[in-house]
């Protein structure tokens, strides 16, 4: 179960990634609209768009059952994962940071934290296996982002 949770939350932080390549400039409006904020930096930034989010939160629904995970399970887990990289992003604006710029840790632990912490009691989870599921994200999705980058699909390493 802990390897399935993991390919999920992958599938729901590299489906933006995946979206934008496969459909270029179609639905990349920025979800905020590119509305600025009192402290002069943007809501969110541009690179989060709807196309994202809904990509998302679609692939890892539909890829859940195939790994024996409830679609519905696959949804919570690909929109709590998009609600942290959203939560990331903002903070990461408000730091002054631009879209994309690399804020270790900011990048990787809310969009894995917190859909493991709302669907631990769901999938009966230890704390344990709540604190390793993320700190194994954190490490795979850095040595995967580098593969990305040298691929071609991620437009920044981290």
């Amino acid at each position: 179960m802990e390897f399935n949770l993991l390919v999920l939350l992958f599938i729901a932080n590299g489906s933006p990634i995946v979206a934008r390549s496969l459909l270029g400039e179609r639905f990349q409006d920025a979800l905020d609209g590119g509305r600025l904020l009192k402290d002069g930096h943007p809501l969110l930034g541009h690179s989060k768009t709807m196309r994202g989010v809904v990509s998302a939160i679609l692939a890892t629904a539909l890829t859940a059952p195939l790994l024996g995970v409830s679609w519905w399970i696959g949804l919570l887990i690909g929109s709590l994962a998009m609600l942290g990289d959203l939560l990331s992003s903002f903070l990461k604006r408000r730091l002054g940071l631009h879209p994309s710029a690399m804020a270790l840790g900011l990048d990787q632990i809310p969009e894995s934290f917190i859909p493991l912490l709302i669907c631990r009691p769901l999938l009966d989870l230890s704390w344990s296996q709540v604190f390793s599921l993320t700190l194994a994200f954190f490490f795979f999705e850095l040595l995967i982002s580098q593969l990305l980058y040298r691929l071609g699909i991620r437009k920044h390493p981290y």
